[in-house]
């Protein structure tokens, strides 16, 4: 319990903020690891450079632990999009994916499809409230499917996918990509299921920007060629002349340089203070206060899109009133920092989201009244 209390009395001063799923202010001990980082990367020392790495293969096994997985499975890359870049652009066949994802699913998508010469072509799917099921997948399904592409959490419902169900129904034959951006760390998940996946530590891990981090499994690596590669990413040590050497193996091919060291120390941070507190012990606490959101938002008749089952949900809540905008000003006035966008208000709970913070929003909507939100 101790571990859980200390985690949450690290988001002290955070009072109004409901804004986690857009960016996550650094930790206090993300912050305290950037100093001795610093100056290890400011010295001359060979044994200084030496630590630096050594953060960056303590964020690895971190991530191999968390991930299920093992530590040359899994590498760091500087944003979910690039690693979603090297998955995608590597693949052929077709690949279905949500037309209303994000974009760092579509984009690179559509991109590497662009550039395929007809190798890749994605299948486009528009399931009801965009919540990539595996009813709207089957229907979807074909021979040519070689892979599916997903937001674990969509992140302007919350709606959390079935990976175990999209598993089971696409088979072995064909790979799963998950982008875990909006649930990893804050969802206590099977990831092993997935082929790759992909995250950021500049939400929910509070590590800031430049953590992005990919688990590419053995079937990945068979399957998706290393299109963008780097020096990293080959079978040698350090310059080479004449042939090129070929892909190194495991993930370290899609790679194409070496670490930002400052910033693997953020994520090294990171991980550690998530390890000790345990992902179930989090995701518990986000869920309880995502149920306190739910609930006064119904209360004062706001219609919810997020999903009523605590399983098919993670940390976001998408409230869709009236007036998304009048309701955006009125939580603003009111101290709290949510996202406004598309005609929906979006919340985002922590595992330390405060009691004051929840009464915050709770006054607010009770003072502007129920029928301005209501109003047809």
């Amino acid at each position: 319990m101790n571990a859980v209390r200390d985690y949450v009395a690290s988001f002290a001063g955070e009072t109004g903020y409901l804004n986690w799923a857009a960016f996550g202010p650094l930790s206090p001990a993300v912050r305290a690891s950037l100093g001795d980082a610093s100056d290890a990367l400011a010295s001359f020392s060979t044994a200084d450079h030496g630590r630096a790495h050594l953060r960056s293969a303590a964020a690895v096994a971190s991530l191999a632990h968390l991930l299920g997985s093992r530590s040359d499975e899994v590498v760091l890359r500087p944003s979910s999009t690039d690693a979603l870049q090297h998955a995608l652009y590597g693949l052929t066949g077709t690949v279905i994916a949500a037309a209303a994802d994000f974009p760092s699913i579509t984009l690179p998508l559509q991109r590497a499809a662009d550039q395929s010469d007809g190798r890749l072509s994605p299948r486009w799917i528009d399931p009801i409230g965009g919540w990539v099921t595996p009813d709207a997948v089957s229907d979807a399904l074909t021979e040519s499917v070689t892979a599916v592409a997903v937001s674990h959490v969509d992140y302007r419902t919350g709606y959390r996918a079935d990976l175990g169900a999209l598993r089971e129904l696409i088979g072995g034959n064909r790979m799963l990509i998950v982008d875990a951006v909006q649930s990893f760390g804050v969802v206590d998940e099977d990831w092993s299921v997935a082929d790759v996946v992909v995250g950021h530590g500049y939400k929910w891990l509070r590590a800031g920007r430049g953590t992005g981090f990919a688990r590419f499994s053995d079937t990945a690596r068979e399957r998706i060629g290393p299109v963008l590669s780097g020096i990293t990413g080959v079978a040698a040590d350090g310059p080479f002349r004449g042939d090129v050497p070929p892909p190194a193996d495991g993930a370290r091919a899609y790679t194409t340089s070496v670490p930002d060291h400052l910033a693997s120390a953020r994520l090294a941070a990171a991980l550690e203070e998530l390890q000790r507190v345990g992902v179930a012990a989090v995701e518990a606490r986000v869920r309880s206060n995502v149920e306190v959101l739910i609930d006064v938002a119904a209360r004062h008749g706001i219609r919810i899109e997020t999903p009523v089952d605590p399983r098919r949900r993670a940390g976001i809540v998408s409230l869709v009133p009236h007036d998304a905008e009048a309701l955006g000003r009125v939580l603003a006035d009111a101290g709290l920092v949510v996202t406004v966008r598309g005609g929906a208000v979006r919340l985002a709970a922590h595992a330390g989201t405060s009691a004051e913070t929840l009464e915050l929003f709770e006054r607010a909507l009770a003072a502007y009244g129920r029928s301005s939100f209501t109003a047809s």
